[in-house]
């Protein structure tokens, strides 16, 4: 039987720790149904006894004290809220702890924000990651040594996992359940909650905000140039030389800043502009292709599906829904 711990950090997302404890409970179930020697241990560790979530509107128990838990099969970081910094410094007893457990052989799964928790005991340094779209410039700002991989869902390193934004926990917790009880179950378990178990990546929900929280003013004015004039030519050259930089400097700080090359922040700068089109109008692909700055429709797809996932069809089925006259 597997030792499953979810942690109770303060400031949790109710929603990802239940749902977890909801998903692996409920494996047990229906191992007891078929006479089966239930599959997880699962318990509720958190720093005190009663810790507040969502605000305070919900109290959650815990099952064990940090310090009654000495060892684990897998552990899970649930999601946190609010200023991400405040939740780290008031939950930063749980970081030697998970240190000392990996250290053990225990495995690590972060849900969504929770990556922020587990990138601060360094286990994720030189290591893959994901997390919540929107905070994804925050996330490389503070662990620059984490390997951020936005677009994915799941990831799966060395005993380490996470997951992408929001409600995608619930694909990774399939993942583990798959790994630890077998793809019946997990299928089964998807079937029950209604969860598309072979969803792998977040693309298609991404909004492109460039990084613009940093101190490099040269950058800051090539970007917003890019974000007024994306429907013309441009070149990395004639940036540059807007910015009056030589090609290689005016690259690496741009890449620096922004954790984007220039070409690849044109070219979400423009997918994004054609994604806004394709979900509140009618206009043929090739319109918005033209719209957008684009000239060649075998690139503007490739380019489309790059960063979304979908082609601009699918796109466009996926998100616009015209109103009833």
């Amino acid at each position: 039987m597997k030792h499953i711990a979810i942690l109770v950090p303060r400031d949790a997302i109710l929603g990802s720790l239940e749902g977890t404890r909801q998903l692996f409970t409920q494996i047990n179930a229906f191992a007891r149904a078929r006479g089966a020697t239930p599959f997880f241990q699962v318990e509720l560790v958190g720093l005190q006894r009663e810790t507040p979530a969502a605000g305070g509107i919900y109290t959650v128990r815990a099952d064990r004290l940090l310090d009654e838990v000495t060892a684990a099969d897998l552990i899970i970081i649930p999601a946190v809220d609010g200023d991400i910094g405040a939740a780290i410094d008031s939950n930063r007893a749980f970081l030697p702890w998970l240190t000392a457990r990996y250290g053990d052989g225990a495995e690590v799964a972060s849900l969504c924000m929770g990556a922020f928790l587990l990138a601060s005991t360094g286990l994720l340094n030189g290591r893959q990651c994901a997390t919540h779209w929107m905070a994804a410039n925050t996330f490389r700002q503070m662990f620059p040594e984490v390997e951020l991989v936005t677009e994915r869902i799941i990831t799966d390193c060395d005993g380490l996992y996470s997951s992408g934004g929001a409600f995608s926990y619930q694909q990774l917790i399939l993942y583990l359940i798959e790994k630890y009880a077998g793809r019946e179950l997990a299928n089964l378990a998807a079937k029950v909650f209604a969860i598309d178990i072979d969803r792998r990546i977040q693309s298609p929900f991404t909004i492109f905000h460039g990084q613009k929280d940093h101190r490099d003013p040269a950058v800051l004015a090539a970007q917003e140039y890019i974000e007024a004039h994306f429907r013309e030519r441009l070149t990395v050259d004639g940036l540059a030389r807007r910015c009056h930089l030589g090609r290689r400097n005016f690259e690496r700080r741009f890449k620096k800043a922004t954790a984007n090359t220039v070409l690849e922040y044109i070219q979400r700068v423009r997918v994004e502009a054609a994604k806004l089109s394709l979900e509140s109008s009618r206009e043929n692909v090739e319109t918005v292709m033209d719209q957008v700055g684009y000239a060649d429709p075998k690139t503007f797809r490739a380019t489309f599906r790059k960063f979304t996932g979908l082609s601009p069809i699918q796109y466009r089925n996926k998100y616009y829904r015209e109103l009833p006259a």
